[in-house]
């Protein structure tokens, strides 16, 4: 709890400052929920691509068990923006964790190979619909000058979360590959919990008052050229820290430095904690010197140190540069995700606009595994790792062009 506190004081205004505004109570909230969500996510990160290969299969097929997840988020981000509109954030929101939490216990049961994939990949249903409705109140609820420091407090919690779950998780693969994906189940119906009870007496934004709202059309935002790059910034990052880190990784971890279960957590938790050091100062950056600077340093470390990944012969170097790519993402996520909410503003309805962009880095998440441990099979993980780097080089050079979107933190305020 003190740590949460830290982290919501972060994302306040300075004493001083002219705009005192409280975090608004929804967002505190979904901090709290965010936390418990991703020690769940953390506890099966490291043994999902292992349980997959315990029936049989090689690196491309357990890669596929990762990409199944957001493929599901894919296809069912534009209706899961339309729930949003119909019946407000809250209700799909808990609805959204009880469909994840029905379907991680359903993995803990499965038989076989193609079980574990349908169980799985229908858990992107739920994904999808707390994910949309949590980034629709960020946007909204949060004051512009402010924006990188409430998303990077709750980047701040998911990781918190994180840099414990890997290491949880590990230890309970020594019961038996299944057992993190019951714990996570749990972790996930108290997420429900929490959100359902605190926020029971909230409207979490009603659908009369997102209709009172003009809305930004997808045609319209990628008229932007911050828009357009947080598109091939979201692709890049969901290929690296969401795609390839969650599935190949922890293969790297037990096929070339011969390691266990136990190092492949403690990798991704490394991870996560070099995330998390950066989101301590990234978010008052993003709100201070501007989103693009920060994207492109983000982008710049993350693609550098994943693409050195595979090129590891000790676990010592493993994980350091684990950390180093961590710390790219943690600069990277607070800026690109303000530059988006930038573009939409707290005045429009973006819902399509938001569902775009996750649907940007679901791709990412989706060709990333299934591309790269297409390579592995063929050549070497140095390979695969090489090609996620160069998906960072890409986006660099697409922000390279882009405007800054934050007022006066920069010398461009051309939509073009």
């Amino acid at each position: 709890m003190v740590a949460f506190r830290n982290f919501l004081s972060r994302a306040q205004p300075a004493p001083n400052s002219d705009e005192r505004v409280r975090l608004p109570r929804e967002l505190r909230v979904l901090i709290a929920a965010a936390f418990v969500i991703a020690i769940g996510f953390g506890l099966v990160a490291p043994v999902l691509p292992q349980f997959a290969q315990s029936f049989g299969v090689e690196a491309t097929a357990a890669a596929i068990i990762v990409s199944a997840f957001a493929f599901t988020r894919l296809v069912f981000a534009p209706a899961g923006g339309r729930f949003v509109e119909q019946m407000g954030e809250r209700p799909v929101y808990v609805a959204g964790l009880l469909i994840v939490a029905l379907s991680t216990a359903a993995c803990a049961f499965a038989a076989d190979y193609w079980q574990l994939l349908i169980f799985r990949g229908l858990g992107g249903i739920g994904s999808t619909m707390f994910t949309i409705s949590a980034m629709g109140l960020i946007v909204r609820l949060a004051p512009a000058g402010m924006r990188g420091r409430v998303t990077g407090a709750y980047a701040s919690a998911f990781l918190l979360g994180s840099i414990g779950g890997p290491f949880i998780g590990g230890l309970l693969a020594g019961f038996g590959l299944r057992v993190p994906f019951l714990v996570y189940a749990g972790a996930l119906l108290i997420a429900a919990a929490v959100v359902f009870f605190q926020l029971r007496d909230t409207h979490l934004g009603s659908k009369a008052q997102g209709s009172a709202q003009p809305v930004l059309t997808v045609r319209e935002a990628v008229r932007d050229s911050a828009y357009r790059a947080a598109l091939v910034s979201g692709f890049a990052n969901g290929w690296a820290s969401f795609g390839v880190r969650m599935a190949l990784v922890p293969l790297f971890a037990a096929a070339v430095l011969d390691a266990g279960p136990e190092v492949a957590g403690i990798s991704l938790a490394f991870f996560a904690g070099g995330t998390a050091l950066a989101l301590t100062f990234s978010g008052r950056l993003a709100d201070s010197l501007g989103r693009k600077p920060l994207v492109l340093t983000g982008l710049a470390v993350n693609g550098a140190a994943m693409a050195c990944l595979g090129l590891t012969g000790d676990v010592v170097t493993f994980l350091a540069v684990s950390v180093i790519a961590g710390l790219g993402a943690g600069i990277l996520n607070p800026a690109q995700q303000a530059a988006v909410a930038d573009v939409i503003g707290s005045e429009r309805s973006g819902g399509k606009v938001l569902a775009a962009f996750q649907m940007s880095t679901d791709t990412g998440t989706i060709f990333g595994p299934i591309l790269a441990g297409i390579l592995v099979d063929a050549f070497s993980y140095g390979w695969a790792f090489g090609l996620t780097g160069i998906t960072a080089l890409a986006a660099f050079l697409m922000w390279s062009a882009a405007r800054e979107t934050l007022p006066n933190a920069g010398t461009s305020t051309d939509r073009t």
